[in-house]
């Protein structure tokens, strides 16, 4: 018989220790992931980003309306609440999505490693390139049979915007590759 792998076997066979406290509760400090409500989590004062793009939050709020958060934020315990460390923009489009629960990481850390935590998320965090995300909708209209309309959707941007990024991958080769070293904008 062929031994199975982590999967299927449940969350806490992959991340032991992983749900320590009910869910959503302020209630034990259980360090590990949880889904925690999101009226328990305050910004943190200390947070390096200050200017939050509106537009670009919306398109984050949709786009998790449609799929959900797909990457845990990161909290430690605040008395009976929960400071956010890493993960601000993805809390705050939760929220306006209209959702009652995020999925945290909850860990215990001083103000000090909390700040560096917050700071080493966002510095080294690095986006797609136009060409990279426009490949991206590309393979989602040919591989999974989606229309412009539906890729928008999934995605929190306009059914234009995903047109007139696939349509960088029509440009020729010696524009496409001043995009991807950044020396012409898209």
């Amino acid at each position: 018989m062929a031994r199975r792998s982590g999967l299927g076997k449940g969350l806490d066979a992959l991340i032991p220790g992983g749900s320590q406290a009910p869910a959503g509760t302020g209630g034990g400090n259980g360090v590990g992931l949880r889904d925690i409500a999101v009226d328990l989590i305050h910004p943190n004062p200390n947070q390096p980003r200050v200017h939050f793009d509106e537009a670009a939050l919306a398109e984050l709020s949709a786009s998790i309306g449609a799929i959900g958060v797909l990457q845990p934020i990161l909290v430690r315990p605040s008395g009976e609440k929960f400071e956010l460390i890493a993960g601000e923009r993805r809390w705050r489009a939760a929220r306006s999505a209209g959702l009652t629960v995020i999925p945290a990481i909850v860990r215990v850390t001083d103000d000090v490693s909390s700040v560096e935590q917050a700071l080493v998320e966002n510095l080294h965090r690095q986006d797609l390139t136009p060409l990279e995300e426009a490949a991206a909708y590309q393979q989602l209209l040919e591989d999974f049979n989606m229309t412009h309309e539906q890729v928008a959707t999934k995605v929190g941007k306009s059914r234009s915007a995903i047109t007139n990024a696939i349509r960088l991958l029509s440009l020729p080769a010696s524009i496409q590759q001043l995009l991807a070293d950044g020396r012409l904008s898209a």
